[in-house]
């Protein structure tokens, strides 16, 4: 089954539980297509659980994940690769791989299993690699790369799937000022351009101005989702954050934008 743009995903329901804890307590959640949202909460609030569970990687303990028309877990795994890319948090790399190589694999969903990329993929990693701006050290072993210019292979790789939905799991962590502005206005048109888009990070300020919608996991739920003014007011970031959100009092925050 292909992948087409327009898909969306879906969890009704989802509740997941390790040993006397409970992460979520029935999460409903959708992405669609030409939407950019952030999911935020604490720490431990569960959003690398629900990525992994909207993705299919592990199964909730009850409720139902829904890819397009069908439940995820039937979906053949390299056609939900073409439909689903993911950004891990984290990510482990004990091979001598190359940055250009490891976006390369962004492509083996679309390929036969044992065919070479063909001139159509080589495009589309040319294109993951110049949108992060990675040419200058993609063809360097990727252990010799600094944390930031990681994440910049780990979300071009994403982005050379082409998939309809892209999930990104704190993608700015090590990125500098400038390429973190550069991710969040390309995944602003990478949006716009009809795929969904769901970033969990806690950049609130960073992110949430370019997001259609903001959602709030909370105690195991979605504690609120909407617009990211209404969603971000100060009696909600007090209950969910337990901090104050106030007016600048003084030099700091800045307000930075890409020239």
């Amino acid at each position: 089954m292909s992948a087409v743009v327009g898909t969306g995903v879906t969890g009704r329901g989802l509740t997941l539980q390790r040993g006397e804890r409970t992460i979520l307590a029935g999460v409903d959640f959708a992405l669609g297509p030409g939407e950019l949202v952030l999911l935020a909460g604490r720490n431990g609030a569960g959003k690398t659980t629900l990525l992994r569970l909207l993705l299919g990687a592990e199964p909730p303990g009850a409720g139902t994940v829904t890819l397009g028309d069908r439940p995820i877990a039937e979906w053949e795994p390299h056609a939900r690769a073409r439909s689903l890319a993911f950004v891990e948090q984290s990510s482990e790399t004990p091979f001598e791989f190359t940055g250009r190589q490891l976006v390369a694999m962004g492509r083996y969903p679309h390929l036969p299993r044992g065919a070479g990329l063909r001139h159509d993929d080589e495009l589309a990693v040319e294109r993951a690699l110049a949108a992060v701006d990675a040419a200058a050290f993609c063809d360097r072993p990727i252990t010799t790369l600094s944390g930031g210019e990681q994440r910049r292979i780990a979300v071009a790789r994403a982005l050379a799937t082409e998939a309809p939905l892209m999930l990104l799991d704190e993608p700015f962590a090590n990125l500098d000022l400038e390429h973190a502005l550069q991710l969040v206005a390309l995944l602003r048109r990478v949006a716009d351009a009809g795929h969904g888009v769901l970033v969990a990070s806690h950049e609130l300020n960073l992110v949430a101005p370019q997001c259609d919608r903001v959602a709030l996991l909370h105690g195991g739920r979605i504690d609120a989702s909407g617009p990211p003014e209404s969603v971000l007011a100060a009696a909600r970031v007090t209950e969910v954050f337990g901090v104050e959100a106030i007016d600048p009092a003084g030099y700091f925050p800045r307000d930075f934008r890409l020239p």
